[in-house]
C-alpha cells in the first residue's frame, strides 16, 4: 500500500502541474472507445425486449470492465518483470492520468472567465462541455450554479473516489473504477435507448460510489475551514440535504459544497428539451455567483490534500501494525 500511496502522491503532483494535456493519449478515452465499440455487438446477440436488453447490458458491462482492468494489470505485471522501478514509474504516470482535479478546475474556470467578462453565451457554451443538462435557457446565475454543482459532484467521481481506489490497489483498481464510471457516463441514462441496456451499468456505478461519495462529502465538510469557508454550514446542510437527489450519491458532495458556500444548488433543470423537477440542496442565503466557482475549486483541492494526508497516515499505520 505504501508503494501505491507514493505513486499516488507523485501522480497527483503531476496532475496539479499538467492536468490533461490534449496532445497526450488518455487511457480513459480508450475505455470510452471500447464502450462505444462493444455496444453494437452485445445488442445484436440478445433479443430486442426488456429482458433481452437488461441481459445484454450485464454482459456488456462485465466485458468492458474486465478488459479495462485486465489490460493494465497485465502491462504492469510484464513491466515489473523488466524493472520494479519502471513499474513504479508507470504507476505514477497512470495515477496522474486517472486523477482529474486539474482538468476539472481548468474546465470550470473557463466558465468563470466567461462570466467575469460578461459573455453569457460563451459561458453557456463552456458549461455545456461539463454538464449534461440543456444550457440554452440558463441565466448567469444558472450557469454559475451548474459549474459549481459539477465541481462539487466530480470532487467525488473525478478525484476522491479514484484516489481511494488508487490508494488501495494502484492503477489496476483505479482503472476498474474508471471503467465503471465511464460506462455510467455513456450508457447510464433513463431514456429510450438506455433505459434497460444501461441499467446494470448505472446501478454498478451507484454501488461502487456509495462509500466514496460519503467519504468525499465528509472530506468537503472537513476541508471547509482550510478553504476559508463555513464548516458549520457545510455540516448542517450535509446532514439535512445529502439525500436530496434521485441518485443515492450525487447530493453527498453537493450538500457539503452548498453549505460551505452558503448557497442553494440543484433544483429544476432541463434535459433534452424536457423540464425535470428536482429538490433543492442548501439555503439561498445569497445568489450563486461566478466567484463561487473559484471557491468550490479551492474547496475541492483542500479536500483532495486532506484525503492524500489521510491515505498516507493509513498506510503508515498499516505498515506499523503488519
Amino acid at each position: 500500500m505504501r508503494f501505491h500511496i507514493l505513486a499516488l502522491i507523485l501522480g497527483f503532483l503531476l496532475d496539479l502541474a499538467f492536468g490533461d494535456p490534449r496532445w497526450l493519449y488518455h487511457p480513459i478515452r480508450l475505455i470510452g472507445n471500447l464502450t462505444a465499440w462493444a455496444e453494437k455487438p452485445f445488442r445484436a446477440v440478445f433479443p430486442k425486449s426488456e429482458k433481452g436488453e437488461l441481459t445484454a447490458g450485464v454482459f456488456f458491462a462485465v466485458f468492458v470492465v474486465a478488459v479495462s482492468t485486465a489490460v493494465p494489470a497485465l502491462v504492469l505485471f510484464l513491466v515489473a518483470k523488466i524493472s520494479i522501478w519502471l513499474a513504479f514509474a508507470l504507476e505514477v504516470f497512470w495515477s496522474f492520468q486517472i486523477l482529474a482535479a486539474k482538468s476539472l478546475k481548468t474546465e470550470s474556470m473557463r466558465v468563470y472567465e466567461a462570466l467575469k467578462e460578461g459573455e453569457l453565451e460563451k459561458a453557456r457554451k463552456a458549461v455545456s462541455m461539463i454538464v449534461g443538462r440543456d444550457t440554452e435557457r440558463l441565466t448567469e446565475e444558472g450557469v454559475a450554479k451548474a459549474a459549481v454543482e459539477t465541481v462539487a459532484e466530480n470532487s467525488s467521481d473525478g478525484v476522491v473516489a479514484p484516489l481511494i481506489f488508487l490508494a488501495v490497489g494502484g492503477p489496476v483498481l483505479g482503472f476498474f473504477y474508471k471503467s465503471v464510471n465511464t460506462l455510467d457516463s455513456m450508457v447510464g441514462y433513463k431514456n429510450d435507448r438506455y433505459l434497460y441496456f444501461g441499467r446494470f451499468s448505472a446501478k454498478l456505478d451507484d454501488v461502487l460510489n456509495f462509500i466514496p461519495a460519503r467519504i468525499s462529502g465528509l472530506l468537503l465538510v472537513a476541508a471547509s475551514p482550510l478553504a476559508g469557508l463555513d464548516v458549520k454550514g457545510a455540516w448542517r446542510i450535509f446532514k439535512r440535504d445529502r439525500k436530496n437527489h434521485a441518485s443515492p450519491n450525487s447530493a453527498q458532495t453537493e450538500a457539503a459544497a452548498a453549505g460551505s458556500l452558503g448557497v442553494q444548488l440543484a433544483g429544476d433543470a432541463w434535459y433534452f428539451g424536457k423540464l425535470y423537477k428536482k429538490p433543492t440542496i442548501g439555503d439561498a442565503l445569497r445568489p450563486v455567483g461566478y466567484e463561487d466557482i473559484r471557491r468550490v475549486n479551492r474547496l475541492m483541492y483542500a479536500a483532495v490534500c486532506l484525503a492524500l494526508a489521510l491515505a498516507a497516515a493509513a498506510a503508515g499505520i498499516l505498515e506499523l501494525c503488519f
